[in-house]
């Protein structure tokens, strides 16, 4: 959104620092797993540990064991919901913005694969009753579910039964997927037998609510940075009616920018330690205009097809990738910085490298941390 008023401008390190203080990655925060889980709107879960890491980096006290515990009391879950990727959420976030973002990336994403044929014939609401009688019998596995689905349509293709089902439903992965030190194959069932209602009814989140919440986590923020979170679109009625209740700046390019009014926006010049956060992490993937965290030459650098790496922030920016070798002998944390640091930044790197394997790594496996020179 073009700007014809004159707001304050905030410049790449000053939003730099105003985001990292909401993402709690400015210095550990004493909060709880599950307080944490809901101030940051949910934890991107696409793979099953990056949650863990995610918590690790920014919260006082944590052990992987306290998130664990929180999904196995249902207090926590991991379902599609934001950009139509899996996510770890609060139950009653599992059900509130699974609702909101319900009409963006989800049903884009059914409508793709409506479009590839491979649904032709399929009564999408009758698919919708069937595969919910099916999870609420008991949880299926994604094969389970193709498998009883192609009964009724044979000649469907099975990946986009299961998809459809995914999209159509608000299915949760039922622990033991997703818990600290144990496995599970991925099993479906909806939100409302897995929570046994004590979520609330399946409606969608507020929105206003929700932009509200998106500032106090992501800010400040723009209306596209936030379409770009939740996959969401048309939000601008929304922040137009918050307009009042909101400080209003714009960036350097001239983009008009968000805030809570009583929102931590540090100087600076504020002190931003390094931080090692998981492939995926929302930080990454929250705005349309990534340059706060991500300089342009660095973000090709974070992906190898549609995989992300693991990255470490240097100064509060990104600055390299790390690797995790874990054997029953010994957990190897390779860091691979862009440039070469210096001194003082090596050595802070490998203190906070130091700081997440104690909290990470197995405590009866040793573990060393190893420098990767830069790649030309």
């Amino acid at each position: 959104m073009a700007l014809t008023t004159n707001h304050p401008v905030l410049g790449p390190r000053a939003l730099n620092r105003a985001t990292l203080a909401r993402q709690l990655l400015l210095s550990p925060a004493p909060l709880g797993a599950a307080e944490a889980v809901g101030h940051l709107l949910g934890l991107q879960a696409q793979n099953t540990k990056p949650p863990y890491y995610a918590l690790a980096a920014r919260l006082e006290g944590f052990r992987p064991e306290q998130l664990s515990a929180l999904m196995e009391s249902r207090e926590v879950a991991r379902i599609v919901t934001m950009r139509s990727t899996v996510h770890t959420h609060t139950a009653r976030d599992a059900v509130a913005l699974r609702g909101l973002v319900q009409p963006g990336a989800i049903d884009r994403e059914l409508a793709i694969f409506v479009s590839r044929g491979g649904l032709d014939g399929v009564d999408l609401d009758r698919l919708s009753v069937l595969a919910r009688a099916l999870v609420d019998e008991r949880p299926r596995t994604p094969k389970e579910l193709r498998e009883e689905l192609l009964q009724e349509w044979p000649d469907a293709d099975p990946q986009s039964l299961s998809v459809a089902a995914r999209c159509l439903l608000p299915l949760v992965q039922v622990t033991p997927r997703g818990l600290w030190g144990r496995g599970g194959q991925v099993a479906l069932t909806t939100t409302d037998t897995w929570f046994q209602d004590d979520a609330g009814a399946e409606a969608a989140a507020d929105i206003d609510e929700t932009v509200l919440r998106y500032l106090g986590a992501f800010g400040p923020a723009s209306v596209k940075d936030m379409q770009t979170w939740g996959g969401l679109t048309r939000l601008g009625e929304a922040f137009e009616r918050l307009r009042p209740r909101l400080l209003v700046f714009r960036s350097e390019r001239g983009t008009e920018l968000f805030d809570l009014p009583d929102a931590p926006r540090p100087d600076e010049d504020t002190p931003a330690p390094p931080r090692f956060l998981p492939e995926f992490d929302n930080l990454l993937l929250s705005h349309a205009d990534r340059t706060r965290v991500v300089s342009a030459g660095h973000r090709s650098r974070t992906w190898t097809g549609n995989q992300a790496h693991r990255v470490f922030l240097l100064d509060g920016f990104l600055a390299g990738l790390w690797f995790l070798d874990e054997t029953k002998e010994r957990t190897t944390m390779t860091i691979e910085p862009f440039e070469t640091p210096g001194r003082a930044a090596r050595a802070a790197l490998a203190a906070e490298a130091e700081r997440t394997l104690r909290i990470m790594a197995p405590r009866d496996v040793p573990y060393e941390i190893v420098f990767r020179a830069p790649e030309d």
